[in-house]
């Protein structure tokens, strides 16, 4: 794809997350939703390979229901009221299927199922824009209409997340499929405290943005696709590899680490409501999450593939990636945690 198109697509996408950012009417939300999903087709097919072209065709299928659904329940809602902004959702059922529809958009169980499929079909350049910032234009949405979206669907979904991520991501291999689920379950926390605290769903995200970008330009810099992969990080760059186990178990939510904030201030926040099974089944469910990292911080710093050659080391030739967002991003994805009481809502 040449440097253009590509610079078009991806003003393409800025463009429609930015129009949904700043829009009060649901037809001007709409269309940049649909201007961001039709901007992100083309970059998930560009590598012509039919694992990019069917994870294209799922995203398209999924996003396009999804918008379909956001459409309906604006026109039952200007239907039912004579409002068309989006601060005045008053009609119930507008309400479930606005959180479904957004769910959706999302990647939230049990409408989960198109992320992992589409992550695995795409290249982790592409997959760091679908977990990061294609999540910036339907969180919007959602914080926008957290008082007024259907609660108990929401909290339902997010507990359902938080679980599904947990379990899903047990038994891969492949990297980008246990990252589409760890985005499930961090989905999951974002939902389920958005109608508790609206600031902690947005510190949510932000610690999550924070936290998976570095993870997915490490993987991105040393080429590593599966669980099998990571135990040669080592070789390509010494320094990486225990950083990116940092980066891990950070998204994990291990204390010291920056990933512990948002969870911890979650909990914090749940038992401040007397909501203590959820709480509880929450810190659970995020155990499960934990193994995944923790056994692929294990595959990453404690053991060696069998290794038929002589050196301990490939030849450290200059890197083509550049590296200079990556050594920005990894500090804040690590070292956050004395942060925390500035960010008490």
């Amino acid at each position: 794809m040449s440097p253009m198109i590509t610079s078009i697509l991806i003003l393409g996408l800025a463009t429609g997350t930015i129009i949904t950012m700043a829009s009060f009417h649901w037809l001007l939300a709409w269309m940049g939703l649909e201007l961001n999903t039709l901007a992100i087709l083309p970059i998930i097919s560009k590598s012509h390979h039919p694992r990019a072209t069917e994870a294209s065709t799922k995203y398209f299928l999924t996003q396009a229901a999804a918008s379909a659904l956001i459409l309906f329940s604006s026109v039952m809602n200007a239907q039912a009221t004579g409002q068309w902004s989006i601060l005045q959702l008053e009609d119930p059922l507008a309400q479930t299927l606005l959180t479904v529809a957004l769910a959706m958009k999302l990647g939230l169980a049990p409408t989960h199922f198109w992320l992992p499929e589409v992550l695995q079909g795409s290249s982790f350049k592409t997959g760091l824009i679908i977990i990061t910032w294609q999540k910036l234009a339907p969180m919007t949405l959602l914080l926008l209409t957290w008082n007024q979206a259907s609660m108990l669907t929401l909290t339902m979904m997010g507990s359902l997340s938080v679980i599904v991520g947990g379990l899903g991501g047990l038994n891969q291999t492949q990297l980008r499929k246990v990252i589409a689920f760890s985005s499930i379950a961090h989905l999951g926390w974002m939902a389920t405290i958005i109608t508790k605290s609206n600031k902690l769903a947005l510190l949510n995200l932000t610690m999550y943005i924070l936290i998976s970008t570095p993870m997915m330009l490490s993987l991105m810099f040393s080429s590593t696709k599966t669980t099998q992969d990571l135990t040669t990080t080592w070789t390509t760059s010494p320094m990486l590899a225990p950083l990116t186990m940092m980066t891990l178990l950070s998204l994990g939510g291990l204390p010291p680490l920056s990933g512990f904030m948002p969870k911890w201030l979650a909990l914090e926040e749940l038992l401040a409501q007397n909501m203590t099974p959820l709480a509880t089944m929450l810190a659970m469910s995020t155990l499960l999450s934990l193994f995944f990292y923790l056994r692929l911080s294990y595959s990453l710093s404690m053991t060696l593939s069998p290794n038929p050659m002589k050196t301990s080391s490939k030849w450290r030739l200059k890197p083509n990636t550049s590296t200079l967002l990556l050594s920005i991003a990894l500090p804040p994805s690590i070292l956050a945690l004395p942060l925390t009481p500035l960010m008490k809502p």
